[in-house]
């Protein structure tokens, strides 16, 4: 059994052209290609007449002109944001600015922002890609239900990969917007502090009981069979915790080493090595959260060293 999902690489689409994915949906991709973003970020427009957009995308004219145009003769009536990576949200007000809309996102409170790396000896705090500037008009909560003529889409609040994700599910058609907390195309990056694994976890077990038929993401084509993928993507991150608890048990009790077992990727290869030890360090925490490990200085840090804890 392989330790990964499947992902799906294939995604019909042209930059800055509005396509019908679903009745009532349209999605536009920025084009902002990239290890991170896939293809671009998905910006989806919900309804006809009056619309509610999720995630205007990033700052980029020619992607907000698109949005602009595609609704040319209808009206904005809400700018939805899944979270407030730079990626997804800082286009809201330069959208808001040229054609209006109530910006609506979650209010997350004083939850740590940023990813902490190791970097050259030093543990850093890297925060680049966080929105530090969004200003929303109005935060939703749990099941806050936002709508226009013929639409509907319910506010689901799912932590994890960021601390203010929402996904939204749209009423009467068993489809969930999903933004990054699940894709078809990779799995969810969760980096602490901004991510947290305790957090995902449950974020991804909260979507088990629907019976949605499409999951459409923040990023890449649609998610088909979302059930299973959610499933599977549990799986994965099961089989994750157990290869990097099985490391620690065996005496590799730093990131860079549990990095170099499970990931293969060794420190010099920094593209590959970063996200993985972001991973690994969100795994740690959580086996730490639950008394399963401890670090030998106390601190739960990327550059600490971790043992086992004595079995109850």
């Amino acid at each position: 059994m392989t330790d990964h999902p499947p992902f799906r690489q294939t995604m019909n689409f042209e930059y800055g052209v509005p396509r019908e994915v679903a009745p009532g949906v349209r999605r536009i991709v920025a084009n902002n290609p990239g290890e991170l973003t896939f293809k671009g970020t998905n910006t989806y427009i919900i309804g006809r007449g009056e619309v509610a957009i999720i995630d205007p995308g990033p700052a980029l004219e020619e992607h907000v002109d698109a949005i602009i145009k595609a609704t040319r003769g209808e009206t904005i009536t809400h700018i939805l944001i899944t979270h407030t990576h730079k990626d997804h949200s800082l286009a809201a007000p330069l959208l808001q600015q040229a054609a209006g809309g109530e910006i609506c996102g979650f209010d997350c409170g004083s939850a740590p922002r940023g990813v902490l790396t190791e970097l050259e000896g030093k543990v850093v705090l890297r925060d680049q890609f966080v929105d530090h500037g969004f200003r929303a008009d109005r935060f939703l909560k749990e099941g806050e239900v936002v709508s226009g003529p013929g639409w509907q889409l319910e506010a689901i609040a799912t932590p994890g990969h960021a601390p203010d994700h929402l996904c939204f599910g749209l009423a009467g058609q068993r489809r969930v917007f999903t933004g990054d907390h699940v894709m078809s195309w990779n799995t969810t990056m969760v980096a602490p502090p901004e991510g947290s694994m305790r957090d995902y976890i449950a974020s991804l077990e909260k979507l088990l009981p629907r019976n949605d038929i499409e999951f459409f993401p923040g990023h890449g084509g649609r998610v088909l069979e979302p059930r299973r993928v959610v499933k599977t993507y549990l799986m994965h991150r099961q089989m994750r915790e157990a290869a990097i608890h099985g490391c620690i048990k065996q005496g590799i009790g730093t990131i860079e080493g549990i990095v170099e077992k499970v990931y293969k990727a060794k420190k010099e290869s920094i593209a590959a090595y970063g996200a993985a030890a972001s991973s690994v360090f969100a795994h740690v925490i959580y086996l730490a959260e639950r008394g399963h490990v401890a670090s030998v200085h106390g601190a739960l840090s990327p550059d600490a060293s971790y043992v086992p804890t004595p079995a109850p």
